[in-house]
């Protein structure tokens, strides 16, 4: 049995707070169910969706992303890839979330398909705030609760609530 501790300890509690994602995320940011074969069509995608949120040209963005990849692959792990490029003309960090119709090869380090996708662009000025981003959503995405319930949220509407607020109980 523990010994309770002496009258007058300060104990201290540490709280571990899920990262809110809805700076990054708008709602119409949030794509379920897209088809696509393999990781050059995922790209094509990302870029298309990309442009249509930042109004940044789709080639750029998808050239970016390539360029990134072909430094190592995004994908993380756990059937998570978050891809990420920095952007010339954008005046913030954008995210789109993707949860696609079936998993495909992304080149992961653990080797397994990836599903779920977190694309982040950032201006090209934005080191340290791209870096704190991309902790951010990376920290929110090694949450296997969270992961679960955003393969299994029925609507856009359930994911982009399970990815913008802080508290992924609450959100289902």
């Amino acid at each position: 049995m523990r010994a309770a501790a002496p009258v007058g300890e300060l104990m201290e509690f540490h709280v571990q707070t899920i990262p809110d994602l809805s700076d990054l995320l708008r709602p119409d940011a949030v794509l379920t169910g897209l088809s696509v074969g393999n990781k050059k069509l995922l790209l094509q995608q990302l870029g298309t969706h990309g442009a249509r949120l930042t109004g940044e040209d789709a080639r750029d963005i998808v050239d970016r992303l390539a360029a990134r990849e072909r430094l190592g692959s995004t994908g993380f792990g756990a059937g998570i890839a978050i891809p990420h490029a920095k952007l010339d003309g954008l005046a913030a960090v954008t995210g789109l979330f993707v949860r696609l119709a079936q998993p495909i090869d992304f080149d992961s380090v653990d080797g397994l398909p990836v599903d779920l996708v977190f694309l982040l662009l950032s201006p090209t000025h934005a080191g340290a705030e791209h870096l704190k981003a991309l902790a951010r959503v990376s920290r929110r995405l090694r949450d296997k609760g969270l992961v679960a319930k955003l393969r299994g949220a029925g609507s856009h509407d359930a994911v982009y609530a399970l990815l913008s607020t802080g508290d992924a109980r609450d959100a289902a």
